[in-house]
């Protein structure tokens, strides 16, 4: 069971993570938002269809920019989880088993929603 001290710690953290991830969706759709600017051109030769290695290295980083904020949001979700579950008192608790979560998993990854046998047995 975790102490209120534990609980206050671990959710500032997670205010602290969430944070986090709330800026970096908010840059990566300012960017998006910049980089459909019509007015906004790279350089004289980006937008030019006989260089098909700069479009490829175009089209690769506007994949990955995306996968990365495919990420973030997940971990936002996760985020806005676990202080859901230090709300209604849930959390520390494993939502398979309802067991404790060893606080050094909790310290390691503070979103956690079971134990690290229980991760590994999904």
């Amino acid at each position: 069971m975790l102490t209120d001290k534990q609980l206050n710690k671990f959710k500032q953290q997670l205010e602290a993570m969430k944070e986090e991830a709330e800026e970096e969706l908010t840059a990566f759709q300012n960017q998006q938002k910049n980089s459909e600017d019509p007015n906004d051109m790279e350089g004289e030769l980006s937008s030019v269809a006989d260089h098909p290695g700069d479009l490829g290295t175009s089209q690769f980083e506007k994949e990955k920019d995306y996968t990365l904020y495919e990420q973030t949001r997940e971990k936002l979700k996760e985020i806005n989880a676990a202080l859901d579950r230090i709300k209604d008192g849930r959390y520390g608790k494993s939502e398979k088993s309802g067991e404790p979560i060893p606080i050094e998993r909790l310290k390691a990854m503070p979103t956690a929603r079971m134990t690290v046998a229980e991760a590994e047995e999904r």
